[in-house]
């Protein structure tokens, strides 16, 4: 409304047609509940107008649904509200939903306030704010017509006997026209913005907020495991076999050569490339193990135990594969715990336990090391706290001076049947 061409815009006409719209509407809606409500009340005595009571329940429904189409009329941004999906197909299921909504009874109230108190004021906002002013504009008019070219009257109040005066009236009329133009274009907005409020309470655009930045978090876990494993296939495939090819070139080199500094050479170039060759596996050992792809979190967990410096007994038992996301944190939460527990604890044996009950994984490392371990000071366990609240999971860790440390992990998630858990999330 503040920019120079409002009045030469259709955004006037947009807020005459939005406040036209909902009074006529509102006089429907009204109409139409009050005649469900007598016919439901005058059934009711039969017993069979106990159901039809559920219709009055849901009459919000409707009346919101008409609102939010009306909405676009003045509102650029997408029309608020959401109804949860069923659990289950059928009537019996979606009138179940619908009936323990808060929105299904906040749209009745909305209905029914829409119904009594709103449309009379779109009604009378527009009887204001247009018809008053046109019918100023229109005095010359009348005063050809209805007047007979002699006297009309001006909003019942004053009458007007000469042309000049009619057309001064005329303008006059304009100008008012052009400044109610502004006082609609107010109150289809405040209309439209108690509309939005009333019927999309805060609290569900945040939950819609919280579960799309939840699902988008997710997404992104998925897009990062599936970047990292074709990284780990490309080393694999590619370099890796290409290391492996210069090696075993080199070391036929070397028997074909003669004694002498070339052969010397070729002996320190292979024992390079053998050397190279030995890094690239472990590189690509800790970008995705291929024990954790092939054969699941409980064989990885194992062999990154046999792999410690510090003695691990394992007591996992997990009798399915677990969603692809889900292995590869827990794996690495055992890995980084293991890492600390042999650089940092000072501890002597180290135990990794954990299961899957009642669809959640439950993880524990615990080393009888010094203890005083603290998660914020650089031990590497942050990153991958913030990696296992992604899958709305949680870490814990206690490890009071003196010790024992314990390490706790916690993720909700499902068992899968072997060979899917790399789509899972």
């Amino acid at each position: 409304m503040s920019r120079p061409g409002f009045l030469l815009s259709a955004w006037p006409w947009r807020a005459v047609a939005y406040l036209l719209t909902g009074a006529v509407t509102g006089a429907v809606a009204l109409v139409a509940m009050a005649a469900v409500t007598v016919v439901c009340g005058a059934l009711a005595l039969l017993v069979v107008g106990l159901p039809l009571l559920v219709v009055v329940a849901l009459g919000g429904l409707p009346v919101a649904g008409a609102e939010r189409r009306r909405l676009r009329l003045i509102d650029d941004e997408p029309a608020p509200g959401r109804h949860r999906e069923p659990p289950a197909p059928g009537l019996r299921a979606w009138l179940t939903t619908r009936l323990r909504e808060r929105a299904t009874w906040r749209e009745l109230g909305y209905a029914l306030l829409f119904a009594v108190l709103l449309w009379p004021v779109d009604a009378l906002a527009l009887t204001l704010a247009l018809l008053l002013p046109l019918s100023v504009v229109a005095a010359p008019l009348l005063m050809a017509t209805v007047g007979g070219g002699e006297e009309t009257k001006v909003l019942k109040l004053w009458t007007v006997t000469t042309w000049p005066t009619a057309f001064g009236v005329a303008v006059l009329g304009l100008l008012l026209l052009a400044l109610c133009c502004y006082v609609l274009g107010v109150a289809a907005g405040a209309r439209a913005q108690l509309t939005r409020m009333l019927i999309a309470s805060r609290e569900d655009e945040l939950g819609a907020r919280v579960v799309e930045l939840a699902s988008s978090r997710v997404r992104l876990v998925d897009a990062f495991e599936a970047e990292r494993r074709r990284i780990e296939r490309d080393l694999h495939d590619g370099a890796q076999q290409r290391l492996v090819a210069l090696s075993m070139t080199l070391g036929l080199a070397r028997l074909d050569a003669p004694p002498g500094p070339l052969a010397d050479q070729l002996t320190t170039a292979h024992e390079q490339a053998a050397q190279a060759l030995a890094e690239l596996r472990e590189l690509i050992h800790g970008i995705h193990p291929k024990v954790l792809a092939d054969y699941g979190l409980q064989a990885a967990v194992a062999d990154a135990a046999d792999r410690s410096a510090v003695p691990v007994d394992v007591d996992l038992e997990l009798p399915d594969r677990l969603p692809g996301p889900v292995e590869s944190a827990a794996y690495f939460v055992v890995c980084e715990a293991l890492a600390n527990v042999a650089r940092h604890s000072g501890a002597t044996r180290a135990r990794v336990s954990g299961g899957h009950r009642n669809g959640r994984l439950f993880l524990q490392v615990r080393d009888d090391g010094r203890g005083g371990a603290d998660a914020s000071a650089g031990s590497g366990l942050t990153g991958l706290a913030d990696r296992v609240s992604v899958l709305d999971g949680r870490l814990a860790l206690s490890s009071p001076p003196g010790g024992p440390t314990l390490l706790l992990v916690e993720v909700p998630c499902e068992s899968v049947p072997a060979g899917t858990a790399d789509h899972c999330g």
